[in-house]
């Protein structure tokens, strides 16, 4: 018989990397509707304030930790933070991170040094800060990452940041086994093209959502021929995934790497005609 409370969160306490917003925001709020404690660590100070209020409007403690994730010992110290808050540290979701568009071969060092900093030390040093606090719990623990199908394919414009994602696939893999002992489940998710702040144009400041740049009408109509889904992604779809991976319900699942991408993946580079058939460009 399903266990329909195994969903339950209560008890467990989480942090979020990159949380004030966007992908990182909707994880932590379900998180949080689930019954977890949660940490929230992001660079802008009012997402913090913000995330975590919300958070305690469910009716559980929260923790707002203004830190930028580019810098090791800040995503260190979040994790030490958070653990020290709440006693313990059930969950880890690395979900810091973020690209500029540019051709590799206009990148300086110093702009794939931002780059990897961001997207892979940021979950390196997390995830390593992480793990002692969850084997000294006992109970083990859940690492949630945050990659993107990037990560699987290529990605003109996006080089560096892709070949980070594709480095946590592999990491969220090895650690799923090297783990699994200490009853620490890694999963990842890997998002397309989701609708937040940071795509509509909203980078920093309060998450208002009267302010993004909605999509014109061209640029809807590529999202509906290139997603089978048809649409973007929702934030808070990525959210209610973190919350199945880090509950009871995915007790056997670890080193998976789970799209929610509305089927971007799976298609393969076939797209929609203009009469709405699948086809292959450059039939398109």
């Amino acid at each position: 018989m399903m266990d329909t409370g195994s969903l339950s969160l209560a008890g467990r306490a989480a942090l979020v990397t990159g949380g004030g917003g966007g992908i990182g925001r909707a994880i932590a709020l379900c998180l949080a509707a689930h019954g977890a404690d949660v940490a929230v660590m992001d660079i802008v100070p009012e997402r913090c304030t913000e995330t975590a209020a919300r958070i305690e409007a469910y009716g559980r403690n929260a923790l707002g930790i203004p830190a930028n994730a580019m810098e090791a010992e800040a995503c260190a110290g979040a994790v030490s933070v958070a653990a020290a808050a709440f006693g313990k540290l059930d969950i880890l979701v690395n979900n810091a991170g973020g690209v500029t568009r540019r051709d590799f071969a206009a990148l300086t060092e110093k702009n794939w040094r931002r780059h990897i900093d961001l997207n892979l030390v940021s979950n390196l040093a997390a995830t390593s800060a992480a793990i002692p606090h969850m084997i000294a719990g006992g109970s083990g623990g859940a690492i949630i990452n945050v990659t993107s199908i990037e990560a699987s394919r290529a990605a003109p414009g996006y080089a560096v940041y892709a070949a980070c994602k594709a480095g946590i696939n592999n990491l969220t893999r090895t650690l799923g086994v090297e783990l699994a002992d200490h009853g620490i489940r890694v999963n990842a998710i890997a998002p397309d093209f989701t609708r937040t702040p940071g795509t509509s144009g909203n980078v920093t400041g309060p998450v208002d959502e009267a302010s993004w740049h909605q999509p014109s009408p061209a640029q809807a109509e590529a999202i509906r021929r290139r997603i089978p889904a048809g649409r973007p992604g929702i934030d808070a779809e990525c959210g209610h995934l973190a919350v199945f991976l880090a509950s009871g319900m995915a007790s056997y699942i670890t080193g998976a790497i789970v799209p929610v991408d509305g089927g971007t993946w799976a298609s393969g580079g076939w797209v929609r005609s203009s009469e709405g058939t699948w086809i292959l460009p450059p039939e398109a």
